[in-house]
């Protein structure tokens, strides 16, 4: 079963990082400024596409700006796409003042 794991160091981006019993298979990278979390790239390795991961990193990162109460501006095509679908469901998190995508 997939994991997904939050990586915040000093040292590196900050993403939500998805592992199943290959090892590292995507990521979502991140940075928060105030109450705006930025999303600026989301990629899932090719051989573990179409299994939902990067729904899986969706939603532990919408659950992530609920529980602090950030507003998302979604910069990642993949986000952005997913928000545009479903606008109801992310409505709340959605920080639409940038939405220049």
């Amino acid at each position: 079963m997939p994991e997904v794991r939050l990586t915040t160091g000093a040292d590196a981006p900050k993403s939500f990082d998805i592992y199943d019993e290959k090892g590292k298979q995507g990521e979502m990278i991140f940075d928060i400024a105030g109450n705006d979390m930025t999303i600026y790239h989301t990629e899932v390795e090719p051989e573990s596409e179409g299994k939902g991961y990067a729904k899986l990193l969706l939603n532990n990162m919408v659950g992530y700006a609920r529980e602090h109460q950030l507003k998302v501006i979604p910069m990642c095509a993949y986000v952005y796409a997913q928000f545009k679908r479903h606008e109801e469901e992310y409505d709340d998190v959605w920080n639409r003042r940038n939405d220049n995508i």
